[in-house]
């Protein structure tokens, strides 16, 4: 199997490991998204738009209702950045090099 995604796989190698890092790490992203499914599966249906924004909205904050979760989530975002910053530089606002 390895051998018929190889050549997709090959230019991953190209990222320095900080930026591999953030692309393989997604399990805040799939809790994310398994929250999400959960509420909208308790919910059934929403009457309009607003409505459904609003439960996606609410089962964002109750991830984080105190507020501190965000420094716990970025620790280890200053090497990534800083490696996109230098890999894109041109398509990153305020990364430009002079």
């Amino acid at each position: 199997m390895w051998r018929n995604a190889w050549s997709e796989f090959i230019p991953f190698l190209d990222y320095d490991t900080e930026t591999r890092k953030v692309i393989c790490s997604t399990n805040a992203t799939e809790s994310l998204n398994a929250r999400y499914r959960r509420a909208v599966r308790a919910r059934g249906h929403s009457p309009t738009e607003q409505a459904a924004l609003k439960c996606l909205y609410l089962v964002t904050r109750s991830l984080d209702p105190t507020g501190t979760g965000q420094k716990r989530w970025t620790i280890r975002w200053k090497p990534a950045l800083n490696a996109f910053a230098i890999t894109f530089a041109d398509r990153m606002p305020g990364s430009e090099t002079t």
